[in-house]
């Protein structure tokens, strides 16, 4: 027996703004997991995350409505997309700053390699800080605040309809700042010893200067961030989270929630 599918125009029109709101958080905005892939899996991906939210898909009346007002309903939810997918990447970019602040003192500036989510040559702490960043992101569940926040801002702000205020500017400036805190404190500790092991290499230099220090500086630096890291570890998990709560709160200020 054939079975015939049928989708309305107002239905089709809603779920492409649906769609154009998660693709300005998944295209725009580098998430996790996500930059280095290939374009189809993307694709694919904003596809199932749309039909994931299909109880939340608003139906347009009126039929097809004019280009103008169309190209506005396609800015607002690309603005709307943008809105949760920005708190996000600054969340990953914290841990990112962070390991470039005491890769280059800690030796490991000097080797570079190919970061997976731009394709460009950088650091091999600022790669292995983003994977690690974007692993705790899942393992922590924090993928599953993304798909809840856009069912709420659906039923707060349906499609099409997403306000554009000025208080998004001052609460992404404080987001902002939040990542230089975060990732300068998570650094501080690396460096500062870092900073110890250059003095006392400088004092045993001035007490004997028959000793080559220079040669065992660039180890002992590189084994002490190591170190470091290792026993700061167990904490990244609890620091992702604290910051992932004021990233979900600016998204949802930004959202009108």
């Amino acid at each position: 027996m054939p079975v015939n599918l049928t989708l309305s125009l107002g239905t089709l029109l809603g779920f492409l703004l649906v769609l154009t709101r998660v693709a300005g958080a998944f295209v725009f905005v580098p998430l996790p997991g996500l930059s280095g892939v290939l374009a189809p899996v993307r694709v694919a991906f904003m596809f199932g995350f749309t039909l994931a939210l299909a109880s939340r898909w608003p139906v347009v009346a009126g039929g097809m409505p004019a280009p103008g007002v169309l190209a506005g309903w396609v800015g607002a939810e690309v603005g709307a997309g943008m809105a949760v997918g920005v708190p996000v990447a600054i969340v990953i970019e914290a841990f990112t700053l962070a390991a470039q602040v005491f890769g280059l003192p800690a030796g490991y500036g000097y080797a570079s390699t190919v970061d997976p989510a731009t394709q460009a040559d950088a650091g091999i702490l600022a790669v292995l800080a983003q994977l690690v960043a974007g692993m705790l992101f899942f393992a922590l569940g924090l993928d599953r605040e993304i798909l809840r926040l856009f069912a709420e801002s659906l039923d707060r702000a349906p499609a099409g309809t997403y306000p554009l205020h000025a208080n998004s500017a001052a609460a992404m400036i404080h987001l902002g700042s939040n990542l230089f805190s975060v990732g300068v404190r998570l650094a501080l500790p690396v460096v500062a010893l870092l900073v110890m092991v250059d003095v006392a290499l400088a004092l045993m230099g001035r007490l004997n200067a028959q000793l080559q220090l220079l040669s065992l500086a660039f180890p002992a630096k590189m084994l002490v961030a190591l170190l470091v890291l290792a026993w700061t570890a167990p904490l990244y998990p609890r620091v992702l989270g604290e910051l992932s709560g004021h990233a979900w709160a600016t998204a949802r200020r930004l959202l009108g929630m």
